[in-house]
């Protein structure tokens, strides 16, 4: 079974032991999952030294004793967050430049051992950096067999369209996926609870482009809240206390009673299925949560269910 869903690797040699990340990435695999989300820079602020790697390097351990693996899998991972000093985020991210593209890979594939990423994406935006410079670079990699497909992440829309100008007009691979924070349940206008980055929340804007835009898929980051549907422990954040949260909660809850599964089942059915699709990247810490976003991704919702669920929202 293939399922439209990434394991995220965020916390994998970091907050999650090499034992149970091993456990967990053997699941994964073992189930049909395919894809493996991971950046150059997690998790620096988990990491008494302030720097990143520890999941890449994770993943590389992992890779190295299960022989074959690489195969089953697809690895995607990110450039342009990592600190270049450490305690000092996001002033001296390392941005987007050509160097530090070209390190950046040199560095990824070092730490996770492999030859080439299928998916590299552009983690924020560089404001520094000339874009004909980081579509240049991007394409370079690409063009060496490095890369296989590119992306970019907390990005305003107008920056990634003007970036695929560049690729389109110089004959040069372009972004064809965006990820952004995506969920069922909104916050108020002019706040992002669950967002570090200015634009890393997905908009209307961002939906009407991958609309007119088919060829662009979008990948999911936070897509349950870190718990918050679900978990006593985890209340939902104040910014979504207002009548549009009253109103989606409560048709959630009839959706989830009809198919008798959990507001994360609904939930990661709802990006799963949607149009735009969503790819949702799921970070687990137990064999439980796992089984249950395959779940959740595998769960098909009736037409009229989505309609209720849209109307919703």
């Amino acid at each position: 079974m293939t399922y439209n869903i990434a394991l995220g690797a965020m916390h994998f040699g970091t907050v999650q032991d090499e034992r149970r990340s091993f456990e967990l990435l053997d699941q994964f695999v073992e189930a049909g999952g395919t894809w493996i989300d991971t950046a150059n820079c997690y998790a620096f602020w988990k990491d008494p030294s302030g720097y990143g790697g520890q999941s890449e390097e994770l993943l590389g351990r992992w890779l190295a004793r299960r022989p074959g693996v690489r195969d089953r899998i697809k690895i995607s991972t990110k450039v342009g967050c990592e600190p270049t000093v450490a305690g000092r985020y996001p002033e001296t991210a390392e941005g987007l430049s050509a160097s530090t593209i070209k390190n950046g890979i040199d560095g990824s594939l070092r730490r996770l051992g492999v030859d080439h990423v299928d998916l590299y994406w552009a983690h924020m935006e560089d404001h520094r950096t000339p874009l004909a410079e980081t579509v240049a670079a991007f394409d370079e990699l690409v063009s060496a067999g490095t890369v296989g497909a590119l992306g970019c992440s907390n990005h305003a829309i107008w920056r990634v369209e003007r970036a695929r100008e560049i690729a389109r007009s110089n004959g040069m691979t372009g972004f064809t996926v965006l990820q952004q924070q995506l969920s069922y349940l909104r916050p108020r206008p002019g706040t992002r609870p669950s967002v570090v980055h200015r634009f890393g929340a997905v908009s209307d804007e961002v939906v009407d482009y991958l609309e007119c835009h088919p060829e662009m898929s979008l990948w999911a980051y936070t897509p349950l809240l870190g718990g918050q549907y679900t978990r006593a422990d985890k209340p939902l954040p104040s910014e979504y206390a207002h009548p549009g949260t009253e109103r989606r909660l409560a048709v959630l809850d009839e959706i989830v009673a009809e198919t008798g599964t959990t507001r994360n089942h609904v939930v990661l059915a709802w990006l799963a299925g949607g149009n735009p699709a969503a790819t949702p990247i799921v970070g687990v810490s137990t064999a439980a949560q796992l089984r249950e976003a395959l779940a959740g991704v595998s769960l098909v919702l009736s037409t009229e269910q989505r309609a209720r669920l849209d109307a919703a929202a």
